[in-house]
């Protein structure tokens, strides 16, 4: 492809609001233009990476034995209402009706539509295992699209699912599923730890994130450097500092005027926090909740979901919290009445915490759960923290920024027994099929690849991933040495089926250069007068920056070396 003929527009700055490095250059390098918020048009060069991306994936799932189908983006509602993820998902799912008033959803996953045609197409044991995927497009209503390509509300998503007899033959898949990844990560030049993982509303029983470690990222990944356990902030155990011991004393109640906060509160009091009960409150599925837990940790709110089962969790405004009779900084479980109250263990096993008083400026020391405090639900809801020790071998956990990339799960018989996958085993029982899911996002891989790959002057692509194999950077054109030396290295370049972008606009030598350094193909081969004398072609790479000077006749086999090909 000639320059003069691309379309291609390249930017010496980035606008303003791109954050990322990969915004930054996606949007100075051409590769996208905005639509909307969360929403990004593909050009040429981008949709070249694009197309790159998805044949790696489709190479390295169907080595793995899936079989690739194409589901329909657009459901019938009644599908997602009998898998009861019409709630699940909330206002994250785009709904709209059509003429004649039925309902319907913007597909952002589709394990009850593969279910459904698994439903129709399995019978027996013996057309188990399968594991089917597709590159499709989702969609999803995101409340605050961010990064350029890393959160939008249409965007490209491989996902797979496995069908199995049961949990053993499940694993098999699982793994295959999660060898692929490693692979496709790999060649796109992403590394990324995997990491344990809440599954949200897809649900299922175990799950795990492939994480790009980054700084920029949105997702908090808390590691151990003593045994490598690593898992995301809403999922990652940790052993909590011992309760203080004690025997039980009478509670009493103490003027703690202008005491709001935890810290506040212990310095004033010459307490350890961990002898404190901090009071939350949350507004869940509409109702309000009470959270008690010890005054050195916090509420993960992800946990808290998943105990209650709830579609909605959110902290309750200032208004909420008077309307509720709560006074906030002084709150406690002690005399509350028409509120559920929810309590972390470790505000159950501590003895003697000092808790508010329900009354501005008094606090209680010396309460007491059972006794003073009843929780209508205890369960571990306490959220991991850098310095915490690890669960497994005590080590302080370090925490780690990170995006996430993929997703695997096993999902067990939910879906299969609500969408009607059945099949007969050996003895003619019919039991439900053992699911497994598998999500891997197609632009977040180019955004990553981006921004584990790139200097100040632009993007330096792996070589499986790039636009273009070789970037031509011609200057004279006009001189017949030149243009026979290009015509010459495009053909054999083309024989040798290597793709290729030639410079050939009538721009300064500058300008060539800052491009192919922006657009970042591998290999940039310069064709001048000046390199024609030294007897061939400026050969340079773009990663090392190293340059030499190779015959034309040499030329396509040092490139080809380059390329790993």
């Amino acid at each position: 492809m000639r320059m003069s003929k691309l379309l291609l527009k390249t930017l010496r700055e980035a606008p303003s609001e791109a954050e990322l490095a990969s915004h930054r250059l996606l949007l100075r390098a051409g590769l996208v233009s905005p639509l909307a918020a969360g929403l990004y048009c593909f050009t040429p060069v981008g949709w070249r990476v694009i197309q790159k991306i998805e044949g790696i994936i489709r190479e390295e799932m169907d080595r793995s034995g899936a079989q690739e189908v194409h589901l329909p983006a657009l459901h019938p509602i009644e599908v997602w209402e009998q898998s009861g993820r019409d709630q699940a998902m909330g206002s994250t799912l785009f709904r709209l009706v059509d003429r004649k008033e039925r309902g319907f959803a913007l597909g952002p996953t589709h394990e009850e539509v593969v279910s459904i045609l698994a439903s129709r197409t399995i019978q027996s044991y013996r057309d188990l295992p399968v594991t089917l995927y597709q590159i499709q497009t989702k969609f999803r209503d995101e409340q605050r699209p961010r990064g350029g390509l890393i959160r939008l509300r249409e965007f490209t998503m491989k996902d797979a699912y496995s069908f199995d007899t049961g949990w053993e033959t499940l694993d098999a898949s699982y793994d295959a599923a999660f060898n692929a990844y490693h692979r496709i990560f790999a060649r796109a030049g992403v590394p990324v730890v995997p990491v344990a993982a809440d599954s949200g509303a897809i649900g299922g029983k175990d799950s795990q994130e492939f994480i790009f470690l980054t700084e920029d990222g949105e997702d908090s990944v808390l590691i151990c450097p003593g045994c490598g356990y690593a898992a995301n902030a809403e999922k990652a155990s940790f052993t909590r500092s011992p309760a203080i011991p004690a025997e039980p004393l009478p509670m009493e109640k103490v003027h703690t005027p202008g005491q709001k906060t935890i810290a506040d509160l212990a310095a004033f009091l010459r307490v350890d926090p961990r002898q404190t009960n901090k009071a939350v409150f949350y507004r869940i599925d509409g109702k309000p909740v009470f959270v008690s837990i010890r005054g050195d940790l916090d509420v993960n709110e992800v946990k808290l979901k998943n105990v209650l089962k709830a579609t909605d969790v959110e902290p309750m405004d200032d208004a909420t919290v008077r309307a509720a009779g709560l006074v906030a900084g002084s709150a406690s479980a002690v005399g509350l009445k028409g509120m559920r109250i929810v309590a972390d263990t470790s505000a159950v096993e501590a003895v003697n915490l000092v808790a508010g008083a329900n009354e501005p400026d008094y606090h209680y020391l010396n309460t007491n759960h059972g006794r003073d405090w009843q929780a209508d639900v205890v369960a571990d809801i306490a959220l991991a923290r850098g310095g915490d020790a690890c669960a497994t071998c005590g080590t302080p956990l370090e925490v780690r920024r990170g995006i996430e990339m993929g997703h695997v799960f096993k999902l067990g018989t939910m879906y299969s027994e609500k969408m009607g996958v059945y099949y007969l085993d050996e003895n003619g029982e019919r039991q439900p099929a053992v699911m497994g899911c598998y999500g891997i996002g197609v632009e977040r891989i180019l955004a990553a690849a981006i921004e584990a790959n790139h200097d100040d002057n632009g993007i330096i692509w792996p070589t499986e991933v790039a636009p273009y194999d070789v970037h031509v950077v011609v200057l004279n054109l006009e001189q017949d040495a030149v243009a026979a030396a290009t015509g010459q290295l495009e053909a054999a370049l083309g024989d040798a089926r290597l793709s290729v972008l030639v410079d050939d606009r009538a721009d300064s030598a500058g300008i060539k250069f800052k491009d192919a350094d922006l657009l970042g193909m591998p290999v940039r081969l310069t064709v001048s007068p000046r390199a024609l004398e030294k007897g061939g072609v400026e050969l340079r790479q773009r990663r090392t920056g190293e340059t030499e000077i190779v015959p034309l006749e040499r030329l396509v086999e040092r490139v080809r070396a380059l390329l790993g090909r």
